[in-house]
């Protein structure tokens, strides 16, 4: 038997997205909701997608926004999955001094979706930059 495709997550048209943190509680379960609506992070090495190397899209968990393109994956050894760059457009980004630091934490565009974090000039890549993403705020969609 041959194996069985992922269907495509497309993401949730504006006007559909929940309008309160009590109608995304209904949507995730708890953990999705920890990490996405309240900036919670999953514990490092314990996330689906540390060290998946399969080809496709990772979109947001929450509304199947595409965000990162898996050729933009690399190992950081950091714990989470990390990324070089996302798709254009999709991430916003916010100034974040918690825990004693200045990181920037970064957002869904489209459903303003707690991500995880970007540093910049730790030398990983070209591009010189390291997006470090909850596994649970994302989906997979494998290419094909």
């Amino acid at each position: 038997m041959a194996p069985e495709k992922s269907s495509p997550v497309t993401e949730i048209p504006t006007e559909e997205l929940p309008t309160s943190e009590d109608e995304w509680r209904v949507r995730l379960n708890p953990e999705e909701f920890r990490v996405l609506r309240e900036a919670g992070t999953e514990r490092p090495f314990t996330g689906e997608y540390v060290d998946t190397r399969t080809p496709g899209t990772y979109v947001c968990r929450a509304c199947g926004a595409a965000l990162f393109e898996s050729g933009t994956k690399f190992d950081s050894h950091c714990g989470w999955p990390s990324f070089d760059e996302a798709i254009p457009g999709v991430i916003r980004y916010i100034e974040d001094r918690s825990l004693g630091m200045v990181r920037v934490e970064v957002r869904c565009a489209h459903c303003d979706s707690h991500l995880g974090h970007r540093f910049d000039g730790e030398g990983y890549t070209p591009k010189d930059a390291r997006y470090c993403i909850n596994s649970v705020s994302m989906r997979l969609i494998p290419a094909g």
